[in-house]
């Protein structure tokens, strides 16, 4: 049986210089280091080091680099014949970077607690604000029904959290997510840790150190054009992938 290891996170003063250990330092949970702020600054270059802020509010910031990670691949989304169906029904709409906040907030209540607490939408909202943080909207009449946010940093985009209020509409978000990021030039799609609902639209585990060395590649490359064109396509439907209708 392999033994569990459990090493002290490094601490990071308020502050303090924008660096972070090397990931490989992670304890078997992912616990890298415990301190430091959410600048702009530090969370950029925690992003493109692999490294990401989970907590919980009234304790400093938590930063986290599992192992493995899961990402989605640009040829892996699965969309199932239901979620097809939904998509062309047109039951919603979809939308980009125009309720950023609201879909933050939205991801944010959770019956079980969050790590969405004020310091962190703060936080993000100015990431949103200088071009760095995006959101994907599902609407369903002027009711926002679905969506998530993430980061981009350089052909990386880090997805974060999504919500639904209504049925499938976390789906609709995710899959417009992947097939719009990828078509405007993202390398690589990390939903950070693999659950049930993920592994159901197609997302796999990388070993961390595999997952490290995309992240840097792709973090040293020069970001897509924004805003994306949002496109939703079915290769057996619409083989020269063009861009279906949103109303």
């Amino acid at each position: 049986m392999r033994r569990r290891i459990r090493r002290r996170p490094a601490l990071i003063l308020p502050g303090g210089p924008i660096a972070f250990p090397d990931p490989e330092e992670s304890d078997d949970d992912g616990l890298l280091a415990v301190g430091g702020d959410l600048s702009i600054e530090r969370l950029m270059h925690a992003y493109g080091e692999g490294i990401f802020p989970w907590y919980d509010e009234g304790v400093p910031p938590l930063w986290w680099s599992p192992h493995p990670r899961a990402v989605i691949e640009s040829d892996g989304l699965h969309v199932s014949k239901s979620l097809r169906r939904v998509l062309r029904q047109r039951r919603f709409r979809v939308t980009f970077d125009q309720d950023f906040e609201g879909v933050m907030r939205a991801c944010g209540r959770r019956e079980a607690g969050t790590w969405i607490i004020p310091e962190m939408i703060d936080a993000y909202l100015k990431l949103h604000r200088t071009g760095l943080a995006h959101s994907f909207e599902v609407w369903s009449g002027t009711e926002l029904a679905g969506g998530l946010y993430g980061v981009i940093c350089g052909t990386l985009f880090a997805a974060e959290s999504m919500f639904h209020t209504h049925t499938d509409a976390s789906k609709v978000a995710l899959a417009y997510a992947v097939r719009s990021l990828f078509a405007a030039g993202i390398e690589l799609f990390d939903v950070q840790l693999l659950t049930s609902h993920l592994a159901s639209m197609g997302a796999v585990e990388l070993p961390r150190p595999r997952y490290l060395e995309r992240v840097r590649q792709a973090s040293k490359r020069p970001p897509p054009a924004l805003p994306v064109e949002l496109r939703w396509w079915a290769s057996d439907e619409d083989p020269d992938g063009q861009p279906l209708p949103l109303h």
